[in-house]
């Protein structure tokens, strides 16, 4: 009685296993921000005076590589950057503005829900701008969360994207 009773515990723990292991890898999976991203200014929170939120952002995200590049307008003329990232932490360095260089560490959260970028650029004058980027995905929308700080100041913005 007691091996029977034990077969069929097994028999289910053989079931249940492959189960348990798909919820966990699913669960465990990061968000792909892949993809062609429109801004949607209705949605987005915006500083009412000046904004840095790309019009628009291509990404292309492949296992531990991020690429973001940003289409943006400046004083009538279109602008175009892009940024390449390892998802692991270490530094990565990319062109600034006016000929600065970015260093920046991207990191997922612990969750692995929410991608963290956090750059700093300084400038030729000596000062430093610290800027923070938290890429989620909100349904089909990707958000960022960005905020900056310098001696000019601090700003924050929600960017809102829709898939193109």
């Amino acid at each position: 009685m007691f091996y029977i009773k034990l077969l069929t515990l097994m028999k289910k723990a053989f079931f249940l296993i492959p189960f348990l292991f798909a919820i966990i890898t699913a669960s465990s999976q990061v968000p792909d921000f892949s993809g062609n991203w429109k801004l949607n200014t209705e949605k987005s929170k915006l500083n009412a005076e000046f904004s840095f939120a790309p019009i628009e952002l291509k990404i292309t995200h492949k296992g531990n590589d991020l690429s973001v590049e940003r289409h943006s307008e400046f004083q009538g003329e279109s602008v175009t950057m892009t940024d390449k990232f390892t998802l692991d932490g270490k530094e990565c360095i990319n062109a600034g503005f006016m000929d600065t260089q970015k260093k920046s560490n991207a990191a997922w959260s612990e969750d692995k829900k929410s991608l963290k970028i956090t750059s700093k650029i300084v400038m030729d004058d000596g000062n430093e701008i610290i800027i923070t980027e938290i890429y989620r995905m909100d349904g089909k929308n990707l958000v960022i969360d960005s905020s900056s700080t310098s001696s000019w100041g601090e700003m924050a913005e929600t960017h809102v994207y829709e898939k193109n």
